[in-house]
């Protein structure tokens, strides 16, 4: 395994440390400030996310946001991010993980001040939040593409844990910026962020130095400008699934295509840029080495199986998102107040877990520790499924819902980026930082948008049926309701959408019965089908192999390992063919650099 020497030691030195196999890599020193520093990075990102949730009531109050203002508030986000993450990782790799990381940090606290600063929500959405967006597009895959260079063997699977628990130490921040919010207002909270942020940038001052191999290729445009595209249109499109509607177009749809809803033709569109894309980079990458989306990733199954890991992890965050929150604020009448103890009951173990479990437990199976996550958050969803009563929620099983599902996102959070990181070279898990982010923006918009729809089409469509076979409810009620948009919501709001439809009392009460039954069947089904997704990920768990570096050669020779078997290494001619990205590697490696084929220099040079 290679290791990193400080930047003041001489070249000769660096290559013959990186010549040395790094004897006891794993029993070397943990070192506690530089993982503290990108702990505190990756909660500023979630902190972002949590302020602009409670700043609904002051956004329409000061800005005079509506409804949509706010969702597309909330949408841009994580747009922007996972549209950007994978350039972000190429960035890294030219320029210097350090480098990117400062400007992240700089651009969020930068994008913090515009959102305080805002004098209208087109600012506070195309300024503000675009720039927090790049923010975390280049400081989520810097922090993680520092830990390879940072931290090697056992240390290394403890810091990726690390990184892994700040998700659930980040649910303390909902209740400070809470209090910040209601003490000073929205726009004190937003600042507070910004200085949050410069201590980011001043604190990393301390992160240690380390050669990373220097790539002078020229900028992957081509491959940055699809990637960004094509993301950008899938998740658009899967965002807006529930407000635009699945195929038959609602009246908050933009515009229709054909007579249909845009969402499904705009993930088409995305999907068909990214295929684009991954033929662009097969050519890119023969000829100049380094690519926005390098061919280790595509063509490794272990890379596969921990990128649908982390979309997993982030797709039962969507799914808590948009139904447990919904549904115990909305029908069961809790406060916030209550709502914020769930982050808590489900952050703790989160926390403890994916520190604790590569912690104390360096030598487990990381194949049969995320398939222990994937069946714990199964069982908290069923669980959370069970807790939903006909007009409210069992508190008990909302908390232990609520714990297991800390449980199941600590346990696979703890080797999620770390299979990732053993299956393919140093240079390439170091870049791998931007793919993960992206995979799990896309989990999480996959998750509000697919459970989304499976909510609010269920209560449609439920309700249809039960209205149509019930005599006590007049086919012309029955089909004004049938026009209505019906969204999650207490049996009072349901009342006061129907409010403008004759009816009889009898009727109505009926019909709000109905109502309640199908927000109920629909609910449960929606947690229903997030389990069964959850477990499908238990197929991809056997393409997990590689347990370390040392157990696979090619994971730090540079070689793409052939066929998506981590275990074997490439042959001599892939080799050859391959020798631009090993050329990156070989900087650092001067073993790797005598046993790896010379290649003649790739056209276009460098």
């Amino acid at each position: 395994m290679n290791r990193t020497t400080p930047a003041s030691s001489s070249a000769h030195a660096a290559a013959a440390t990186a010549a040395k196999p790094a004897p006891g890599a794993g029993k070397e020193k943990f070192l506690v400030l530089p993982i503290v520093i990108l702990v505190l990075a990756q909660m500023g990102t979630t902190g972002d996310n949590g302020a602009l949730s409670l700043a609904a009531d002051a956004l329409t109050k000061d800005l005079g946001a509506t409804t949509s203002d706010i969702q597309l508030a909330n949408m841009i986000y994580p747009l922007v991010g996972g549209s950007f993450m994978i350039a972000g990782g190429l960035a890294g790799t030219m320029i210097g993980w350090r480098k990117t990381f400062r400007i992240g940090a700089l651009l969020a606290a930068i994008g913090e001040v515009a959102l305080a600063l805002s004098p209208n929500m087109f600012f506070f959405i195309w300024v503000g939040r675009v720039l927090v967006g790049l923010g975390a597009s280049f400081l989520v895959p810097s922090l993680l593409g520092i830990i390879p260079f940072i931290y090697h063997g056992a240390n290394r699977t403890v810091a990726f844990g690390c990184i892994g628990a700040a998700s659930g130490l980040a649910a303390v921040l909902p209740l400070i910026l809470g209090v910040v919010m209601q003490l000073s207002g929205m726009r004190v909270t937003f600042l507070v962020l910004a200085l949050y942020f410069v201590g980011v940038v001043v604190l990393s001052m301390g992160l240690p130095k380390f050669d990373q191999p220097s790539e002078k290729s020229h900028f992957d445009a081509i491959g940055v400008a699809l990637a960004a595209l094509g993301f950008f249109c899938v998740l658009i499109g899967l965002s807006s699934i529930s407000s635009w509607g699945l195929i038959k177009p609602m009246h908050t749809a933009p515009f229709t295509l054909f007579g249909i809803s845009p969402a499904i033709p705009l993930i088409i569109l995305g999907i068909i840029i990214l295929i684009v894309l991954v033929k662009v980079e097969a050519r890119e990458e023969k000829r100049y080495g380094l690519v926005v989306l390098p061919r280790s990733f595509l063509t490794t199954k272990q890379v596969l199986a921990g990128l649908v890991a982390n979309a997993l992890m982030f797709f039962f965050m969507g799914a808590q998102s948009i139904l447990m929150s919904p549904y115990l604020q909305l029908v069961a009448d809790w406060t916030p107040i209550d709502v914020g103890t769930i982050s808590i009951v489900t952050g703790l173990p989160t926390f403890g877990l994916a520190l604790g479990i590569p912690k104390l437990f360096p030598k487990a199976n990381p194949r049969h520790v995320i398939q222990i996550g994937y069946v714990a958050m199964a069982i908290a969803l069923g669980i959370m499924a069970s807790s939903v009563t006909i007009d409210g929620a069992n508190r008990i099983g909302v908390y232990l819902g609520a714990f297991m599902a800390g449980v199941g996102a600590g346990t696979v959070s703890a080797h999620a980026s770390n299979v990732v990181a053993l299956a393919v070279n140093d240079r390439d898990a170091s870049q791998s930082g931007g793919i993960q982010s992206t995979m799990r923006n896309v989990g999480q918009a996959l998750g509000v948008a697919l459970l989304g729809a499976v909510l609010i089409f269920g209560i449609s469509s439920t309700l249809g049926n039960e209205m149509a076979s019930n005599s006590e409810i007049p086919s012309t009620v029955a089909e004004q309701v049938s026009g209505l948009t019906i969204n999650l919501g207490s049996n009072k709001e349901f009342e006061e959408d129907i409010s403008h439809i004759q009816m009889s009392d009898a009727e109505r009460t009926k019909l709000v019965e109905l109502e309640a039954k199908a927000r109920f069947d629909s609910t449960r089904i929606a947690y229903g089908v997030g389990a069964v997704i959850v477990l499908l990920g238990l197929l991809t768990t056997p393409w997990i192999k590689t347990l370390s570096k040392e157990s696979d050669p090619s994971a730090t020779s540079g070689a793409a390992p052939g066929k998506g078997a981590p275990g074997k290494a490439a042959p001599q001619k892939a080799a050859a063919q391959a020798a631009p990205a090993q050329k990156a590697t070989a900087q650092v490696s001067a073993a790797q650099a005598t046993a790896t084929p010379k290649a003649a220099p790739p056209k276009g040079g460098r």
